[in-house]
């Protein structure tokens, strides 16, 4: 009798469990539509942007910092990326992004230590960009899932949460700032 009292107990407990977990789905670029302001793509990344960002291990422990001078420009429809990283250690890596512009908000993009091509959408304020990055971690090279999502908060500032998984483990996370600086009067 009282296993069957304990169980008539839980038993709502664990079904509304249930029910906010089938609830609880993951944002999609969607999500931020109507939010502004408006995250232009090619406007933002265009000209000399600085960023500043951390890596962080899975248990939330900053690992590495690091700022990215970032040099971009738009012919058209594709963009390159030329960003140059100086890392807390002192170590330094260049990174060239070549994006394509595929449909309004969707965007393709290359880079030498990328594995395939790097899918972004773009919404309201918000790009989401996914890829897998040949990571070279102590001698190794591992293939790394991230998933960053980019939130225009001005002109000048998008911040940039990046999440890094291998098998659907995560492996830590990527926090950016970006500031873009003024651009020359002609």
């Amino acid at each position: 009798m009282r296993l069957m009292s304990y169980c008539q107990r839980r038993l709502p407990l664990a079904a509304l469990l249930l029910t906010l977990a089938a609830c609880s789905t993951p944002p999609t670029p969607a999500t931020y539509a109507l939010e502004t302001p408006k995250l232009d793509l090619q406007q933002y990344f265009n000209g000399t942007l600085d960023a500043h960002g951390i890596f962080q291990d899975r248990s939330g422990k900053v690992v590495k910092r690091f700022t990215v001078v970032i040099r971009a420009s738009w012919a058209g429809e594709t963009g390159t990326l030329d960003e140059d990283f100086t890392y807390s250690d002192g170590s330094k890596q260049r990174r060239v992004w070549t994006l394509r512009k595929t449909a309004p908000g969707r965007f393709i993009g290359t880079a030498p230590d990328v594995i395939g091509e790097a899918v972004g959408e773009v919404a309201g304020n918000a790009l989401r960009w996914q890829y897998v990055l040949a990571l070279p971690v102590d001698g190794t090279l591992y293939h790394v899932d991230f998933e960053d999502w980019m939130f225009l908060m001005d002109d000048a500032v998008m911040l940039n949460r990046a999440a890094m998984s291998k098998f659907g483990f995560s492996l830590g996370a990527v926090t950016l700032s970006f500031s873009k600086r003024p651009q020359a009067a002609p």
